[in-house]
This record gives C-alpha cells, structure tokens and sequence, in this order.
C-alpha cells in the first residue's frame, strides 16, 4: 500500500502543472475535515490510502486505510476525513452512466453504498489505471473505468452495479449544467430534455430536488473539487463556480458544507 501511495503522489505531481483533466483525482489532508451536504451525483469509488473517512451524520460507516467505497446518488452526504499519523490521502474516481452500458444491472431500492477491502488485485488495476490514464486520450478513459467494474463485480460486490440502476432526471441534469462552458438557462434545459417547464420541474419535485437545488450543487461541488485538487485562489475558483464575489462564494459555501473555503484550505496537505 505504501508504494500505491508513492506511485499516485508522484503521478499526480508530474501532472500537476498539465492543463487535461485527469482521470481521477487525490484528496488529501493533514487535519481533519467535516464536510456536510457533498453531492455525490455520479458513481463515484473512494480508494482510502491513509488515514480514514467516515459517513454519515452520525459516523455510520467507517472506511479505514486500505479500504474502498463506491457510492451514488446520494445529494446530502456527510463526511469526515481524518488523518493518522500524516495524513489523510484518498484517491477518487468518477465512473459515467455510460460505463455501466452491457453489464448486468440488477436494481436496489436498499443499498446507498458498497464497500470493500482494496485487495492486491484491485490495487493493481488502481495503480495501472493512474498510469495508463496519464498517457491515454480522454475518449479511452472509459475502457479502463469498465475494467474496474468488471472486476468489483466480479470480486462479488454486486451492489456496485445497483447504484447505477436508474439515471434520474436530476443526474442528468447535474452533468449537464457541471460540464457547461457557461450558464444555462431554463429554456435551455427543457430544450435538451425536450420538456415543458412544467413537466421537467414536476419531474424533478418527484425526485425530491429543482433546478436551483441542482445548479448549486453543481456550482459549489465544483468548488470543493478545486480547492481540494488545484492550488488556485479562492478569487479565482469563486469566478469559476459563476459566483459574481468570493464573499458571496464563501457564504453559500460554508452554508452548505458547514467550514468556509479558507478553513478547509488550512487542513490540506501541502507537498513540497
């Protein structure tokens, strides 16, 4: 484990400074970090290297070090990330709804997560798709996450194919407004869903959000992504969330994770 940690810090920084998005991300921290209310849209794996993180608004569930979690479609998740020793250090991957296309999806109305020892199999393939995805076209990606599936799968975690059962209205609409170049308006949207405004915002009251709820989820997790990943300014990642002013940024940030953007900029772990 301790070589897979030194392999991912090295990759990442010799990749620190490149302007592609990466396959994957590393968040690490050297005090500890409670976030409320992270979305978590799309199936999402949590490899933890060091240190532990625990989920739930009571610590339900705890992921030690050389443990993994797979989650998906969970809006509202509570999290603490705590360092032993060092630090805390996990590597995350984002999967797309079309990496789950020709597998076998069994639904489950039950399970919000599936988790597992991160045993020397899939270890290797983790470390093999922070390499390969370092050298290999962004188009390709997807190759390399369906391998991971199909290997969880097939180390008998089927629950990891549950969570992707049903693409809802808000998912997609989440991806959409997250990946846009600029703002979209609500015209937009029902022209891409080739919905009424009426029908699109009933559908999204029938999953228990809206769009506003879903265009700041997708405006603050970006945030929290960039000031965990990225040494840019508050200023800067303020602007790039489409906020007008870094107070107001700020504001909406603490309100919906519970620490200011400043404060948790002071628990991270800085590499020399």
């Amino acid at each position: 484990m301790i070589s897979f940690i030194c392999a991912i810090k090295d990759s990442v920084l010799n990749k620190a400074n490149a302007n592609p998005p990466l396959a994957f991300s590393v968040y690490s921290s050297i005090q500890e970090q409670r976030l409320l209310n992270v979305p978590v849209v799309k199936p999402m794996l949590i490899a933890v290297l060091s240190g532990e993180k625990q989920l739930g608004k009571d610590c339900e569930y705890t992921c030690h070090a050389g443990d993994f979690i797979f989650l998906s479609d969970s809006p509202t998740v509570h999290m603490r990330n705590i360092p032993h020793e060092a630090e805390y250090l996990a590597l995350l991957i984002e999967f797309e709804f079309e990496d789950f296309t020709d597998l076998r999806i069994v639904a489950s109305d039950t399970k919000t997560f599936c988790a597992g020892e991160i045993t020397p199999a899939l270890e290797l393939s983790l470390r093999q798709f922070v390499d390969w995805s370092m050298l290999a076209p962004q188009h390709l990606w997807s190759l390399r996450r369906k391998e991971l599936l199909h290997l969880l799968h097939s180390m008998g975690h089927e629950g990891v194919l549950s969570l992707a059962a049903h693409t809802k209205v808000g998912q997609r609409l989440y991806t959409l407004i997250r990946d846009a170049k600029s703002e979209v308006n609500l015209d937009d949207l029902c022209a891409f869903f080739a919905m009424s405004e009426s029908t699109l915002r009933r559908k999204l009251k029938a999953e228990g959000t809206s769009v506003q709820e879903i265009k700041d989820q997708a405006k603050l997790g970006l945030g929290l992504h960039l000031l965990q990943t990225t040494g840019h300014s508050i200023a800067f990642i303020a602007e790039e969330c489409g906020y007008d002013s870094q107070s107001r940024f700020s504001a909406r940030f603490k309100q919906r994770f519970g620490l200011t953007p400043s404060a948790l900029r002071k628990t991270l772990l800085k590499v020399s």
